[in-house]
Parts: C-alpha cells; sequence; structure tokens
C-alpha cells in the first residue's frame, strides 16, 4: 500500500459531495481533503460543486480546513461559470473564512477572472514550491498543456495529478489556454517519476486511483516515451 498522508479523504462529486445536483454528478470531478489529524489542519484541493461541503466532511473528522489548493484555473475544479452554469468553489470557500487559495502564477489571472476572488485571497507559486500542512509537505509539480498553470502534488506518496493525468488518458488540449506540445512535455517529466507514486486524478473518467507503474503502462499516453 502506498504511504499516503495521515489526513487524506478522496471525494467524488456527485456522490460524496454535491449530491443531487446533475452537473456535479455528469462531471464526476475528485476533490481531496489533505492534512495533519496532529495538528488539526487541512486544505481542500479542487473545492468545486460543494466547498462548504467539504468543509464539513473535514470537521466532522476534528480537521478545520486552512486554505485550497487549485490545479488549475477551470471552474469545474475552481467554481466560477461553466458554460453559463454556476459551480461554488474557492469564492465561496475564502467567503466563509477558509483561505487563502494557493494557485500557480500562470493561472492566476484566469483564476480571479473566473472565480471573482483577487490577489489579497490568493497564494502564487511556482515550480518545486512546498505548501505546508502540519507536518505534511505537499510539494508542486508545475504540469502545464491542459492549462498554462496546471500543476501536480506530490504528498508522500500520493500524487494527485488534476486533468494533467487521469488513469486512462489525459487533459484535453484542444481549450483556450491549452498546449499539446506542454502538455507532452509534462507526461514526459511524469513518466520520469517513481513508480510507486499512487495516482490521484481530477476526474474520475476511468479510475479513481492506480499505481503509477501501472499507468505508465496501460495509459496510452505514455506510449510515445
Amino acid at each position: 500500500m502506498p504511504d499516503l498522508p495521515p489526513y487524506f479523504i478522496q471525494s467524488l462529486s456527485g456522490r460524496d459531495h454535491a449530491q443531487g445536483d446533475p452537473a456535479a454528478t455528469q462531471m464526476v470531478n475528485l476533490s481531496y481533503l489533505v492534512g495533519d489529524p496532529e495538528t488539526g489542519e487541512c486544505v481542500v484541493v479542487d473545492p468545486s460543486w460543494d466547498p462548504l461541503g467539504l468543509v464539513a466532511r473535514a470537521e466532522a473528522d476534528g480537521l478545520r480546513v486552512v486554505g485550497a489548493v487549485v490545479t488549475h484555473y477551470h471552474a469545474d475544479h475552481a467554481g466560477g461559470s461553466l458554460m453559463g452554469y454556476p459551480v461554488p468553489g474557492v469564492k465561496e470557500l475564502v467567503a466563509a473564512g477558509h483561505g487563502p487559495v494557493h494557485v500557480h502564477r500562470d493561472d492566476e489571472a484566469m483564476l480571479q477572472r473566473r472565480s471573482g476572488l483577487d490577489e489579497r485571497h490568493l497564494v502564487l507559486h511556482d515550480e518545486g514550491d512546498t505548501i505546508q500542512v502540519g507536518a505534511v509537505a505537499l510539494r508542486l509539480l508545475h504540469t502545464p498543456g491542459h492549462s498554462p498553470g496546471s500543476i501536480c502534488l506530490v504528498a508522500h506518496q500520493a500524487l494527485l495529478a488534476g486533468d494533467t493525468l487521469f488513469i486512462q488518458g489525459c487533459g484535453r488540449v484542444d481549450l483556450p489556454g491549452s498546449d499539446p506540445r506542454a502538455m507532452a512535455r509534462s507526461l514526459a517529466r511524469l513518466a520520469e517519476l517513481p513508480g510507486e507514486l499512487e495516482v490521484f486524478p481530477g476526474h474520475d473518467y476511468s479510475g479513481l486511483r492506480a499505481p503509477l507503474a501501472e499507468v505508465k503502462v496501460r495509459n496510452p499516453v505514455f506510449r510515445m516515451f
């Protein structure tokens, strides 16, 4: 079994949070609570669709949410408008006192535009930065392609891959701000990571989790390397 952070919850939209929301159910987004029970602190990774429900889950487990991390600015991960459909997210989280929001600086402008937050509520990051939550360190990997500021997070042996890598396939590269060549470079980088990491994607398109060693063999996006 992989060595996961001491508090690590994977939550599926439409099932574990945002129950009854047809859009959330259709989008099968995965949000994560990551924290340290010793200090009672945790962060929410990609707090979309039902951010306060995710906070309530953490509080029921005796932890307090001290911030959010977004793997990229898209509304189904960070909140905002999704083709005219309002998605609660980081704005509601900050309003409830659970900021700040950590984001790669290359997604800052679009996150502000889409979420309605401003720079006061954001902590900007670069490649290799670490977000510390109690004794748990989340290391940022800048993996552009799906968006300019897309990131993955490594915490213990968990690889929170956002929309950079799914169990099968990878994030779209035909959207505004996406870049197929940058995605190829990001995937090549992930291919070099240790196989014992456990991949936790941003959507349940083809599975909730799998060892990176298995994903490297079975996911067709790695056949180019």
